[in-house]
């Protein structure tokens, strides 16, 4: 059976994607199941977007019900799925504008409309914004600009301009690359696709800091490491910091797609006729979303992420003591990635899948996990054993 599917991918489907051979067709929590009836943990939770795990009852029954209700009118209209998600994210975050729309890059993307505005406002026209390297912000192609990786961006030139690319978690970069049409910097608190890289304490304190002095916009990018993946329910709330602008997506609809930047006031610059999306805040993918956040924020998901990742890690360590195998583990909350003296994350992904786990290679030497943050002891300890049998000797 899933031969048909390949054969039918390999057919009609662009070539963009290096898919593992499994064709998985349905999931509860953190398992999920392939069409030959195998089961796996999955540790990928559809790269940090199921934080409360697959088909959860909250967000099943909020989809089933707002599909028997409405789906789709406009944004020319209210709606009151979007005003309930709206008024959620801003009663428990530092903003007090949000945006909805599709995705992470539209979020970025729109985040960044609003930067450039705010410096023509009150930075004469100012329009460069700081991103760092090895950062991750979306494929269109003006976040492709804003990534800070060259194989991301080598096909696509020449980029459109305004975006500079300096070393991340180094204050003294961002201070040399500032200019008079620098409106704001725009960085991941913990760079997940790059490999779990966590700055210094102080890093985005001085970030903060350097934005106030120069009369700069923050924007962070926590479409990875918002709703409760840090251990937070913001990734900014790690730092003891306040943004001026936040841009969510992934785990903000727990597998309905939607995205959304938000402001504090003095940032929200946008007017009727700025910006706009047909789709955006639709009301079945904010029906998901408020469920699936509120939720989150009830029942302290958080925390749990925050008790469990620090197991996971613990747990980690201890199948590679004397760390012949294992050079590093870095993480925080369920936000983790283990880096190999070796390139084996390719041979490592294929046998574990084999045993039932699923796990995402981000490099050569180095494979992420995100398991849903409803994760049990219990499922670590079995995803534990099967890295452990699956480590080379």
């Amino acid at each position: 059976m899933s031969e048909d599917w390949k054969q039918i991918e390999s057919k009609y489907y662009m070539n963009v994607v290096r898919r593992q051979p499994m064709v998985l067709e349905k999931g509860y929590g953190t398992k999920i199941w392939d069409t030959e009836g195998n089961e796996y943990l999955d540790f990928t939770s559809g790269w940090a977007v199921n934080n409360l795990g697959h088909c959860h009852p909250a967000v099943t029954a909020a989809i089933k019900e707002q599909a028997e209700t409405l789906l789709q009118t406009s944004n020319q209209f209210y709606t009151i799925p979007q005003l309930k998600l709206a008024q959620t994210l801003v009663d428990n975050s530092c903003f007090d504008r949000v945006f909805f729309c599709n995705s992470g890059a539209e979020a970025n993307e729109g985040a960044t409309k609003l930067a450039r505005k705010w410096g023509k406002i009150h930075k004469k026209g100012a329009y460069h914004i700081i991103t760092a390297l090895n950062s991750f912000h979306g494929r269109t192609m003006n976040m492709v600009a804003a990534t800070g990786q060259p194989h991301y961006q080598e096909n696509w030139k020449p980029l459109p301009p305004g975006f500079v690319n300096v070393p991340f978690n180094d204050i003294n970069a961002i201070k040399e690359a500032t200019t008079e049409e620098t409106c704001a910097v725009m960085l991941e608190p913990v760079q997940g696709e790059a490999g779990v890289i966590i700055p210094s304490s102080t890093y985005l304190k001085e970030v903060r800091e350097w934005c106030t002095q120069q009369s700069m916009l923050l924007i962070v990018d926590e479409v990875q490491t918002g709703l409760g993946r840090l251990g937070t329910l913001w990734g900014y709330e790690k730092f003891d910091i306040q943004p001026d602008v936040m841009t969510l997506a992934k785990a903000l609809g727990n597998g309905a797609p939607i995205g959304a930047f938000l402001a504090r006031n003095e940032a929200a610059v946008l007017e009727p006729g700025d910006h706009g999306s047909t789709f955006g805040g639709n009301a079945l993918t904010c029906a998901a979303a408020f469920a699936s956040t509120s939720h989150i924020i009830e029942k302290r998901i958080s925390a749990q992420a925050e008790t469990m990742g620090q197991y996971l890690q613990k747990e980690l360590k201890a199948i590679d003591p004397d760390g012949l195998v294992i050079e590093e583990i870095r993480g925080m909350g369920l936000l983790i990635g283990v880096v190999f003296k070796n390139e084996i994350a390719a041979q490592l992904v294929e046998s574990c899948n084999q045993q039932g786990l699923l796990i995402h290679p981000t490099r050569p030497n180095l494979v992420r996990l995100m398991p849903p943050l409803t994760v049990t002891k219990q499922e670590i300890d079995l995803a534990i054993s099967i890295l452990q049998n699956n480590l080379p000797k």
